[in-house]
C-alpha cells in the first residue's frame, strides 16, 4: 500500500541509496510475489503478513519486513525470526496527534458536535436536545498507559480537571508518579474502572490478550450512559456488543478512530 505523502517524505529526505516499487494494492499470499527481487518490504496495518505470507517473503529473498506504523499484530514474529527476517516499526506513530484526536473525539461526542453541524445547516439553533457535560470531575479511565495513553490522561487531567484513573499491566512511572514529576493518576483493575468511569479510553496494542477485551461482559459492568474512545486497533473491541450497548442505551456515545475489520482506508 502506498499514499502520496509517503512519497512526498522519501522526496524530502533527498537522495538515497536505494530504490522504492510502489503497489496500490495491499500484501497477501497472492501478491506476495510482487517482492520478489526486493531487500525489504514496506506495509501498513491492513497488509496480511501472516504465517504463509512470511514464508514467501523468505523464499523470495526479502530479509526485511519494515512497518510504518506502532502495532504488529498483522505479522507472524514467530515465523519471522525462525527464518531470520527482521521486522521493525515506528514505536512512538505521533503519539501527539492521537492523544489530541481522542481528546477531539471525547469533546465532539460530549457536546454532540456533529449534531449540532447537522442542524445548523437547516436553521435549526435549539439547544433541545444538545446538552452535555461539564468534562471537570467526571472519571476517565486510560486503559493503556504508554506514550499516547499516557498524553491523553496528561490532557484530560490538567487540561479538563478530569477525575483520571488508569490500568496498565506495565505501570508508567510518569502516570503513577505525583506531580509534579508524574501525574499522580492511581492505577485500579479493570473491573474497577469498568464499574466507575463515566469515560473508557482505549490505549493498547492488538494482541491475543487485548482481543476483545470491550467484549458484552466487560459492558454489562459499566455505567449507564458510558462513553467509549478507541483510537488504538478496531479489534480491542467486540463489535457487536459495542451495537448492542449503543441500541440499549447502556453505552451512551463511542468515538472510534479505527473499527473492527476496517478496511485499507
Amino acid at each position: 500500500t502506498i499514499r502520496s505523502f509517503f512519497q512526498e517524505g522519501l522526496l524530502a529526505m533527498g537522495t538515497a541509496p536505494m530504490y522504492f516499487e510502489y503497489h496500490k494494492i495491499s500484501l497477501n499470499i497472492t501478491t506476495a510475489t510482487l517482492a520478489a527481487g526486493s531487500y525489504a518490504v514496506c506495509v501498513f496495518v491492513n497488509d496480511v503478513v501472516n504465517t504463509e505470507v512470511v514464508q514467501k517473503l523468505h523464499e523470495l529473498g526479502v530479509k526485511v519486513i519494515a512497518l510504518r506504523c506502532a502495532g504488529f499484530n498483522n505479522v507472524d514474529l514467530a515465523t519471522a525470526m525462525e527464518l531470520g527476517l527482521r521486522v521493525c516499526r515506528v514505536p512512538a506513530y505521533s503519539p501527539d496527534a492521537i492523544a489530541e484526536h481522542a481528546a477531539a473525539l471525547i469533546l465532539g461526542l460530549n457536546r454532540k458536535l456533529p449534531q449540532v453541524w447537522q442542524r445548523s445547516r437547516t436553521g435549526n439553533f435549539s439547544l433541545v436536545g444538545q446538552l452535555g457535560f461539564d468534562m471537570k470531575g467526571k472519571r476517565v479511565g486510560i486503559i493503556g498507559t504508554g506514550k499516547i495513553g499516557y498524553l491523553t490522561a496528561r490532557i484530560l487531567k490538567r487540561g479538563f480537571e478530569c477525575d483520571v484513573v488508569a490500568y496498565d499491566p506495565y505501570r508508567n512511572p510518569l502516570v503513577e508518579k505525583p506531580e509534579p514529576e508524574g501525574l499522580g493518576i492511581p492505577y485500579m483493575e479493570l473491573d474497577e474502572i469498568y464499574q466507575t468511569a463515566d469515560i473508557v479510553s482505549l490505549h493498547l496494542p492488538l494482541l491475543p490478550q487485548t482481543k476483545h477485551l470491550i467484549n458484552k461482559d466487560s459492558v454489562d459492568k459499566m455505567k449507564p450512559g458510558v462513553m467509549i474512545i478507541n483510537t488504538s486497533r478496531g479489534g480491542l473491541i467486540d463489535t457487536r456488543a459495542l451495537l448492542g450497548g449503543l441500541k440499549s442505551r447502556k453505552i451512551g456515545s463511542a468515538g472510534l478512530g479505527v473499527f473492527e475489520r476496517g478496511g485499507a482506508h
